[in-house]
């Protein structure tokens, strides 16, 4: 009778833990957008002034307070300079922020800026060095804090990819690499994998080399002087070139139905200026 009670609570205990695995298994396949803030992410090259405009209007307009992380560019220091971009279109409290140095990241005294920040941007340059700098550290834990209280986060190049879970072209030894020795971005959304200057470097067909391997992430590229603005779970596209999605679907305005399409794993289709996409969904809004 003991033995048999014993095998009934066994066999309750693995249903109740197969149930939480097979749970936190379909939580890990879901894309999500940050729970609070706005993330403005551009695809590199020249931005034009309504995509840094939209950003600086979100950080708060002329009563913005911005932090620029050039880290990603690899220089061993940078001046106030390169705060410009943003005090060119109105911002008048910029601080630029960086180090290589992780204790330094760690520590209060670096981190004081951005307790007040409304908004946070990310150069381009190379990912990998801002999460060498940043991750883990007390920079890393204040940068969310941004979003947390309804800021804005945004980057270009390097700086977009940054935002992801999946880093994308995180490779030290060079930028072809789509999985490189640091595979794991900032994740400000979830189950992401976001690649930039997509259109003009031919980068169209890279993002398979990591949905062959993590079939579950949803993955987008992003052309250059092009941005997505994300809150929670929509997308939108603002610039003036292309975001490339890759869900495993296929959308067209004129419809599919007369079209002889690749497999499933092989498509991705354009969104343009204007429109937006549900993250969670992995669906155009109409």
């Amino acid at each position: 009778m003991k033995f048999r009670h014993v095998a009934i609570v066994f066999l309750f205990t693995a249903l109740s833990v197969g149930q939480l695995l097979a749970q936190a298994s379909v939580s890990d396949s879901i894309t999500r957008g940050p729970l609070s803030g706005t993330l403005v992410i551009a695809g590199g090259g020249r931005l034009s002034d309504a995509i840094i405009d939209r950003f600086v209007t979100l950080a708060g307009g002329k009563d913005a307070r911005i932090v620029v992380v050039p880290t990603a560019a690899g220089e061993e220091s940078y001046d106030d300079s390169a705060g410009d971009l943003f005090r060119s279109r109105g911002a008048v409290n910029v601080t630029v922020l960086h180090t290589a140095d992780r204790d330094t990241a760690d520590s209060r005294f670096f981190t004081r800026p951005l307790e007040e920040a409304t908004g946070v941007w990310f150069g381009g340059g190379r990912q990998w060095r801002l999460v060498d700098s940043y991750r883990g550290t007390r920079s890393e834990e204040m940068f969310r804090q941004v979003l947390d209280r309804g800021g804005v986060i945004g980057g270009s190049s390097a700086g977009a990819t940054i935002q992801g879970s999946f880093l994308a072209r995180g490779d030290t030894k060079n930028n072809q690499e789509m999985m490189g020795d640091h595979q794991e971005g900032f994740g400000y959304i979830t189950n992401i994998a976001i690649d930039q200057h997509v259109l003009a470097r031919n980068r169209q067909f890279d993002m398979y080399s990591i949905l062959r391997e993590h079939p579950r992430l949803l993955g987008i590229g992003i052309d250059e002087n092009t941005a997505v603005v994300v809150q929670r779970d929509t997308m939108e596209v603002i610039g003036a070139s292309y975001v490339l999605v890759y869900d495993g679907s296929f959308w067209s305005r004129e419809g599919s139905d007369l079209k002889i399409l690749p497999e499933k794993d092989f498509l991705f289709y354009f969104l343009r200026s204007g429109d937006r996409y549900d993250l969670r969904q992995r669906k155009i809004i109409n």
